[in-house]
């Protein structure tokens, strides 16, 4: 098996998801991981470029900053790729006006896009807004469009928060895919445009770059597909059972982000 040092060799640039490894989100704002908040510090004084690439749906970057930064962490909105502000650039491009079935935090995401007489539907982690009332709606709007367009911010099946395992907006997304016969245009991870745009915004090529996330498909599995390496942290919503996932393999396991940053920085001060 490869050392560490093979495995990370020549990393200039780190990804970091943000919940399930920086934090449990939950009530009260949730709680950061222990050891977390600390090493971000020190991967923010080591000269390797950083973002925080995440998928999450339920809140505006403005919110999410708000938040990790009332834990500790030293985050501005301007170093987080996220979907929302994704999604609208691809809806301005397009000309598309979405019905949004979204979680309200995040509806000021959209405040700049017409969403009059829709042409296609935005789905999101839409929290307790995914009632049958509004998936029908959605389901109605695409059923009424002779090319019906279907976006989702993310496809993750779960999530962890401090009380435990939260569905997430794949199984939603899933249920209208089903529904209408379309096929949904993912915004975010694992979409290789995603990870593209984050590594742009570092100014580092793939093979550059690590990602460290939780989740096996999405955040490890999409980012080797996109020519990074990926280390899968033991928090969040880690099962022991990914370490022998069929169908991808993380380049490291790791019991945490700072065990992830002793390794990377023991590399870069060498």
């Amino acid at each position: 098996m490869a050392t560490w040092g093979e495995r990370l060799a020549g990393v200039r640039g780190v990804m970091l998801d943000i919940s399930g490894v920086l934090y449990d989100s939950g009530e009260g704002g949730g709680k950061p991981i222990t050891g977390s908040v600390e090493a971000v510090a020190r991967l923010q004084r080591s000269g390797l470029k950083v973002r925080f690439c995440t998928n999450e749906s339920q809140k505006s970057r403005k919110h999410l900053v708000a938040e990790l930064r009332r834990l500790g962490f030293d985050i501005s909105e301007g170093e987080v790729t996220s979907p929302p502000p994704a999604a609208c650039l691809i809806l301005k491009k397009r000309g598309l006006r979405p019905h949004l079935l979204v979680h309200d935090e995040v509806r000021s995401e959209f405040a700049q896009i017409d969403t009059s007489n829709p042409n296609c539907v935005v789905i999101a982690d839409a929290g307790d807004n995914f009632s049958y009332q509004n998936m029908n709606k959605a389901f109605q709007v695409l059923m009424g469009l002779e090319n019906p367009v279907l976006i989702s911010l993310g496809k993750g099946r779960y999530y962890k928060v401090t009380s435990g395992l939260m569905l997430d907006v794949g199984g939603y997304m899933k249920a209208l895919e089903y529904a209408c016969g379309v096929e949904a245009e993912v915004v975010g991870k694992p979409s290789p445009e995603f990870f593209q745009s984050a590594l742009q915004e570092m100014g580092v090529q793939a093979h550059q770059a690590v990602m460290i996330g939780d989740d096996i498909l999405f955040d490890v599995g999409g980012a080797q597909r996109c020519g990074m390496r990926a280390l899968q942290v033991r928090t969040g919503k880690f099962r022991p059972s990914d370490e022998h996932h069929p169908e991808v393999k993380a380049d490291g396991y790791v019991d945490n982000l700072s065990e992830a940053v002793d390794l990377l920085l023991q590399l870069v001060d060498k």
